[in-house]
């Protein structure tokens, strides 16, 4: 069995990157498990450096493979807008709430539909290589909030070809068209073949 950490202090992620990791002859090791979630500047000016900078400084901590990533809004009227910084997009100590609420202040003056994705970067570190991977999930940006499920921008992203926001849909059906999930597929199949 081969052992990689999944760099993520997100209990709900470390829950679905174990899931999707069954049944392969790799065992995902949460930060939990090794009792040190250790903090880190991500301060890359893509998702796929943020997701390297989190790979590398926690093998460099655990000297064991590690695979992290970083994802986000990117939204087409804002110019790619919140993008890497869509935690941090109403200040620093942002709340969803307080993110949500700037992101739809500045989508008042542009005309509907408003165009968005949300996109991931997982990367995989063995202390020698990178292994990369990207998913995304197209979409428009609604000004009504729906559903109670998800976090972050869910309540206000309305997938293409959907009538329900992803804080509307079930998790395992988000689980299923996600940004991430996609990501971590590709990564998965990726990794399987590697010794």
């Amino acid at each position: 069995m081969k052992k990689i950490i999944f760099g993520s202090g997100n209990k709900g992620k470390i829950k679905e990157v174990k899931h999707l990791f069954e049944g392969t002859d790799i065992r995902i090791v949460s930060l939990f498990e090794l009792g040190n979630i250790p903090e880190i500047e991500e301060n890359a000016d893509t998702f796929e450096g943020n997701a390297k900078l989190k790979a590398e400084t926690i093998f460099n901590i655990y000297k064991l493979p590690v695979i992290a990533d970083d994802s986000g809004l990117v939204v087409e009227q804002l110019g790619g807008q919140p993008g890497i910084y869509s935690a941090r997009y109403a200040g620093e100590n942002a709340t969803y709430a307080d993110n949500n609420k700037k992101l739809l202040q500045e989508l008042k003056i542009f005309p509907k539909p408003h165009k968005a994705k949300f996109v991931c970067s997982a990367v995989y570190f063995d202390g020698t290589d990178f292994i990369s991977a990207f998913g995304e999930l197209k979409g428009e940006i609604i000004d009504e909030y729906r559903g109670e499920n998800g976090f972050g921008f869910d309540p206000i992203f309305l997938p293409v070809n959907s009538n329900l926001t992803l804080a509307e849909i079930s998790k395992e059906e988000k689980n299923k068209i996600s940004h991430r999930a996609k990501a971590f597929e590709i990564l998965k199949e990726k990794l399987i073949f590697i010794p």
